[in-house]
């Protein structure tokens, strides 16, 4: 059975959220996990394994105790189904899942005729908030001199890209990698480039991929600069010299996350940490009990999700593909779950 929430009693309900859907388009519903497709044959040792790395960080009274018992079991599916349920919640917005990855692009420490295209650090006078120096003045040399530079790579595409997907990989002529995340932006709004295409008509919203638009710019080096200027969000970096070569980037929570098992969702409506079943549809299904590790500037909404796909080529190629519909089941504490319910009611 279908309920609605009253915004103010869906936040004092969930700590971690103000919705920013009105009370008349949010809708909850607990799902039994005979409900979701595919359940059965999930690996569910393999979402348990990637679930035990930031169960300690979740919020809320409910979780310290789940942690503790998810480090001793060795029944993951039992482990799920016993202290959780799944819970469908839903805004009025159609469901949408991306793809990210983990660029590695290629760079040096000194700046030379190749590789001329600077990675910053975040600058010291970044106020959180305020706007800050936009894309177009930084491309065109406002932060030179101050000795921001982490690297210098050879591709300004590339470079852009990095910056949306908010972590990367730089690997040096002498073989070493530079491991780099995110450490902040300069306070102006997202822009997609890829709707501006669309809006231009020089593609349709179905051809568009982050491989379409590269090729785009660099076929079109002026109006390919520009474009890449239309998006006056810039992101700052920093290094993580400690973070090994196996381990995948750092995400909102801190941690590692791991291929094909984290997702980038919207804090204001799932909890960092917590489980969550997706049922993407397209032309390569997946239904996969993910971990919500991850969020995104372009990630809004109840019923949105981005998919990690791993690191390299191979897998932003993979990752730029992805727009497909579905649903997204966040897996709850039972006293949760049901307190939705019963909220709703009243």
């Amino acid at each position: 059975m279908w309920r609605k929430l009253a915004s103010a009693g869906f936040a004092a309900l969930l700590a971690w959220t103000t919705p920013a859907a009105s009370s008349d388009d949010l809708m909850v519903r607990v799902l039994s996990f005979d409900d979701l497709p595919g359940w059965a044959a999930d690996d569910h040792a393999a979402a348990l394994s990637v679930f035990r790395e930031t169960c300690s960080l979740i919020d809320g009274p409910e979780w310290p105790q789940i942690c503790a018992f998810a480090q001793s079991t060795t029944d993951a599916r039992g482990f799920f189904e016993l202290l959780f349920r799944p819970v469908l919640i839903e805004d009025g917005n159609d469901p949408l899942f991306t793809g990210y990855f983990e660029p590695e692009l290629r760079g040096s420490r000194h700046q030379t005729g190749r590789y001329r295209y600077p990675v910053y650090r975040m600058p010291p006078d970044v106020v959180s908030g305020a706007p800050y120096l936009a894309r177009q003045d930084i491309s065109e040399g406002a932060l030179a001199g101050r000795g921001l530079e982490i690297a210098w790579v050879d591709d300004p595409v590339e470079l852009f890209f990095l910056q949306v997907q908010g972590s990367g990989r730089i690997r040096l002529e002498n073989g070493s990698v530079i491991r780099i995340g995110y450490a902040g932006h300069n306070g102006r709004n997202y822009r997609s480039i890829g709707k501006e295409l669309i809006r231009r008509g020089v593609y349709d919203a179905h051809q568009v991929s982050a491989k379409v638009i590269q090729n785009w710019v660099r076929r079109h080096p002026v109006e390919g600069e520009a474009l890449l200027n239309f998006n006056p969000s810039y992101v700052f970096f920093r290094e993580l010299p400690k973070l090994p070569a196996d381990k995948g980037p750092i995400g909102a929570m801190h941690r590692s996350i791991t291929t094909m098992r984290s997702i980038a969702v919207d804090p204001k409506f799932v909890p960092l940490g917590a489980p969550v079943w997706i049922e993407k549809e397209g032309e390569n299904p997946l239904h996969r009990l993910m971990i919500a590790q991850d969020t995104g500037s372009a990630i809004k909404g109840a019923q949105r999700a981005d998919i990690f796909f791993g690191t390299g080529d191979s897998a932003g190629d993979q990752a730029g593909k992805i727009r497909d519909p579905g649903r997204m089941v966040v897996l709850l504490p039972i006293q949760l779950a049901y307190a939705y319910e019963e909220r709703a009611e009243g």
